[in-house]
């Protein structure tokens, strides 16, 4: 999965902010994903992929998940037809999705003791906010941020934006913010910005593609809450 990055481990003083990730950590939705994915491939002719295969060549961005499935990066049309094929079949299956497992309690569990959190995530920004208010924890979060423009990309430019807003508004440094997702860009991104990060396992990468980034790798969100805590 390219070369090891240094976002962790989790070391140091405890975490007075996590950074959550949403699709495929808060929310369980991979199986919207791979039912969409393959769907965009169907538009182009190209055969459908599992699970264990789609969490072993995952990547950002995006086109170069593509080009790992395809042999090629795809042309800008060939991207668009995918792009908006899947976003139109994700949207159909989602509705199905739901919270990860003992997300709820987590949240509050988090909040209760004291400390802050937030959303960050490369869904559009439009539909990510009546989406975390349609499961009622929009309270738990100080900052509930999706991607306005172009999807496809890295989340790194987005994370240094978020945690500057965050200092600004919340003076929390990033020294003191641990970032929580499914991805190994998730690493990426909270090592540009000069935090640390916690993966985990359910969701677009499977543990062996986890692992080589250079941060924790956890199976459950429970457990990486555990880490954030710990320092």
């Amino acid at each position: 999965m390219g070369k090891q990055i240094t976002a962790g481990p989790v070391t140091g003083p405890s975490a007075g902010h996590i950074v959550w990730d949403w699709n495929g950590t808060l929310f369980h939705d991979i199986d919207a994903v791979i039912h969409a994915t393959n769907a965009a491939f169907g538009e182009l002719g190209l055969a459908p992929i599992t699970l264990e295969k789609y969490r072993a060549l995952y990547c950002v961005p995006v086109p170069k998940f593509y080009e790992r499935l395809m042999g090629r990066l795809p042309t800008d049309a060939e991207w668009a037809v995918m792009d908006e094929a899947f976003h139109r079949h994700y949207a159909r299956h989602a509705v199905d999705c739901g919270l990860a497992e003992g997300v709820e309690l987590l949240l509050a569990g988090w909040q209760e003791a004291g400390r802050s959190q937030s959303i960050l995530s490369m869904y559009g920004h439009a539909e990510l906010v009546p989406l975390v208010r349609q499961f009622g924890i929009t309270e738990r979060f100080v900052r509930v941020e999706g991607r306005v423009g172009p999807s496809g990309g890295s989340k790194a430019a987005h994370m240094v934006r978020h945690l500057g807003a965050l200092a600004e508004s919340s003076g929390v440094a990033p020294e003191q913010v641990v970032v929580i997702g499914d991805a190994a860009d998730d690493a990426v991104a909270a090592l540009a910005a000069g935090a640390r990060a916690v993966l985990y396992t359910g969701g677009s990468h499977g543990r062996a593609s986890l692992e080589g980034v250079g941060a924790p790798v956890v199976d459950s969100l429970a457990e990486a809450v555990r880490l954030a805590a710990a320092g």
